[in-house]
């Protein structure tokens, strides 16, 4: 193949690739073909993906449209349940531990709330916003999109963080991560480059399996 029919070619799969994310009528074979494209298959399953594509394709006010953060409380701790996926270039940035929050569970979040003082994690999509330097360090704001399922995060002050207490070491010595009081907290050695890279309108999808969020969800 010549170096211009390459060069074409590639602009072409990238368009394509932007359709699918924007499209209201994209169909399941379409996010299948981006999963397996994004090399998914082994550490996201589909289900997971599928439900956070669909949601994602019906939020408007996106700014960063090509990434997508998803995090799978459906695995346990001990597995790196953080995925930033860039879906117009089709490769995951970034796989990493998360904490849970402390009442969600041990090593596996079960349990999820809303409510202030719960110390829980909350499901569900949001929006990244500022940034910010606090008690847990360098910090990212999320803005909950579900009216009572996560709409309180800010409230909460329910952020992205990095924490000592997520790290291999400590699974090593607990048989698990350590819990935050409700925050996606991060390994601290990548958890500056991660909210630079998401920060300022991106998607985050927080799932689990939990029958009162595929009940009152209105985005999957």
């Amino acid at each position: 193949m010549k170096p211009c029919s390459k060069i074409l070619l590639v602009i072409l799969l990238t368009f394509a690739a932007v359709i699918i994310c924007n499209s209201q009528s994209v169909t399941t074979e379409d996010i299948n073909q981006l999963w397996l494209d994004c090399r998914l298959n082994k550490v996201l399953p589909f289900d997971v993906f599928n439900i956070a594509i669909a949601g994602y394709i019906k939020i408007n006010a996106i700014k960063k449209k090509n990434l997508i953060t998803i995090i799978d409380f459906s695995k346990p701790s001990t597995e790196k349940r953080f995925f930033v996926i860039d879906i117009v270039k089709k490769r995951i940035l970034f796989q990493s531990f998360v904490a849970h929050g402390k009442n969600s569970g041990e090593n596996s979040a079960t349990m999820f709330s809303n409510k202030s003082e719960s110390l829980k994690s909350s499901l569900g999509f949001y929006l990244t916003a500022e940034t910010y330097t606090g008690k847990h360090g360098y910090s990212l704001k999320l803005d909950g999109l579900e009216k009572g399922i996560n709409d309180n995060a800010r409230a909460r002050e329910i952020v992205i963080h990095g924490a000592e207490y997520v790290s291999q070491e400590f699974i090593k010595k607990y048989g698990r991560l350590g819990r935050s009081w409700g925050c996606p907290a991060l390994p601290v050695e990548t958890s500056k480059e991660i909210i630079d890279m998401i920060s300022n309108g991106s998607c985050l999808f927080i799932y689990a399996v939990d029958s009162f969020y595929k009940k009152n969800s209105e985005l999957i």
